[in-house]
């Protein structure tokens, strides 16, 4: 996320993101550059099935991206890297924010 302002939604999708502190510790880890599933999990200390749960909550909310890429010897090995992202809170932009919440159906709030 950056400009222009959030919208509610965004806003709700992406703090909720990044409350979890298994999806802190892998942004702050993609921060060193780009890494693939298994190289990740191992670094964070976590299974390769749960990294992926959180990889995929950071991919939908916009915060990291994926490429899949080939090794040398034929595998298919998922890289992922952290997107430019910016979120400055003030009770301004979430008020401006709240007026651009929908519900579930869609429709404004």
């Amino acid at each position: 996320m950056s400009d222009p302002a959030p919208t509610g939604d965004d806003l709700v999708r992406v703090l909720a993101t990044l409350s979890n502190p298994h999806r802190l510790r892998v942004v702050a880890a993609l921060m060193r550059g780009r890494n693939y599933v298994s190289r990740l999990a191992r670094e964070l200390g976590i299974s390769r099935a749960l990294l992926q749960v959180h990889l995929k909550k950071l991919e939908a909310a916009g915060l990291v991206s994926s490429q899949l890429e080939l090794s040398e010897d034929g595998k298919a090995m998922k890289f992922y890297e952290t997107r430019p992202f910016s979120i400055h809170l003030t009770p301004e932009s979430i008020a401006d924010a709240v007026e651009m919440l929908t519900d579930e159906k869609g429709s404004p709030q």
